[in-house]
């Protein structure tokens, strides 16, 4: 017989990345070097050159363990944000500390947790593995509504999810709105704001401070976005030291590798490639919303490294780019199947979009 699978498993709906280039090419018989990944909201620049040399210099060392405690780059950490080390938990990607959240603050079949509808898949995808309740808060106009999540906190909730950009809309939350939330958040819930694309806003919340304040809450940054560490999987969160302890406790040993590690350490003290990074970002997302005014398609202004269009058939609009070399982000699994995301290329990459975007909206109709 076979074994009976847990059902919260057996009836999940596995998350969707992006694309990789090489199916792309496979199945339309592309080049994969002339193939463009505008789907996943990676850094079109790569990883910095300080962080692929710390790579190098570590390989003759990956016959030994990772620093299981990940001390070295904690600490870098802590010192960027004037915190200490044990207010930073580390990640495979901030995801897995989202799972961290679920693992310390959640019991199946009790409490609920609450994000905001069309937030990033996979809030509501771990509610659903760990057996636990899961309400959205619908959107205004593709912004979180706080008074929405205020009207819907109640002792049973356990956790509250807050990105701000949010992926995949790309709308920021204002300071104000988010400090007054803050502020009056009740005790009982851990609030969770998810920050990947921090780097890429003008005025950033005060959201470390909140941690310094020791409030209830868990920062989520992550070394996949600006830095361009996707690949390795290296995240972290920030909260107080009575939660990260707790945090810690959920993570298996050795959940870092010592090459990420070491990228992560390198890629902090890059400044000079974070700017470049955000600078490239800005002018290529100013250059695609006008090219999307000009040809009166709809989008919601972005804040981040993407940018959310309406295209009429999002799925075939997909495919269409596809055979022409570019990869973008059908938004179905979001229930906003007449959507593609966009994220922001090289002007070489952008400009390709742009002469292949009509066509693929001429075969969308």
């Amino acid at each position: 017989m076979t074994p009976r699978p847990n059902p919260y498993v057996e009836e999940l709906v596995p998350y969707e990345p992006g694309r990789p280039i090489t199916d792309v090419a496979r199945e339309y018989g592309l080049d994969p070097s002339q193939i463009a990944k505008l789907a996943s909201n990676e850094n079109p620049l790569g990883p910095s050159s300080t962080a692929l040399q710390a790579i190098r210099d570590g390989l003759p060392h990956t016959h030994l363990y990772p620093d299981g405690g990940g001390l070295a780059l904690r600490e870098a950490i802590a010192k960027l944000h004037g915190l200490t080390r044990d207010h930073v938990v580390l990640g495979c990607g901030s995801n897995e500390i989202i799972e961290f959240c679920y693992h310390a603050f959640t019991r199946p079949g009790e409490g609920k947790v609450l994000a905001s509808a069309y937030a990033f898949a996979v809030y509501g995808l771990m509610a659903r593995l760990f057996g636990i309740p899961f309400e959205e808060v619908p959107d205004r106009e593709f912004h979180h509504d706080l008074a929405g999540f205020v009207a819907r906190l109640s002792p049973e909730t356990r956790l509250v999810f807050l990105a701000s950009p949010n992926n995949p809309t790309g709308t920021r939350i204002p300071n104000a709105e988010l400090a007054a939330f803050v502020e009056k958040f009740p005790a009982g819930p851990l609030l969770v704001l998810d920050e990947a694309y921090h780097e890429f806003i003008p005025e950033p919340p005060p959201s470390v401070r909140w941690v310094r304040e020791g409030r209830p809450v868990v920062v989520l940054r992550t070394f996949s976005k600006v830095q361009g560490l996707a690949g390795l999987r290296i995240g972290y969160g920030l909260a107080r030291p009575d939660i990260a302890a707790v945090l810690q406790k959920s993570r298996q040993p050795f959940n870092t590798s010592a090459p990420a590690q070491a990228a992560a350490l390198a890629a902090l003290a890059d400044t000079e490639h974070v700017r470049k990074t955000v600078a490239l970002t800005n002018t290529g997302r100013e250059r695609l919303q006008a090219f999307l005014n000009k040809h009166g398609l709809r989008f919601v202004p972005g804040t981040a490294n993407f940018v959310m269009v309406e295209v009429g058939d999002g799925d075939t609009v997909f495919r269409e780019l596809q055979k022409r070399g570019l990869i973008v982000r059908p938004l179905r699994s979001y229930q906003l199947p007449s959507w593609v995301r966009i994220s922001i290329g090289t002007p070489e990459q952008m400009a390709r979009l742009e002469e292949a975007l009509p066509r693929a909206l001429a075969a969308g109709k």
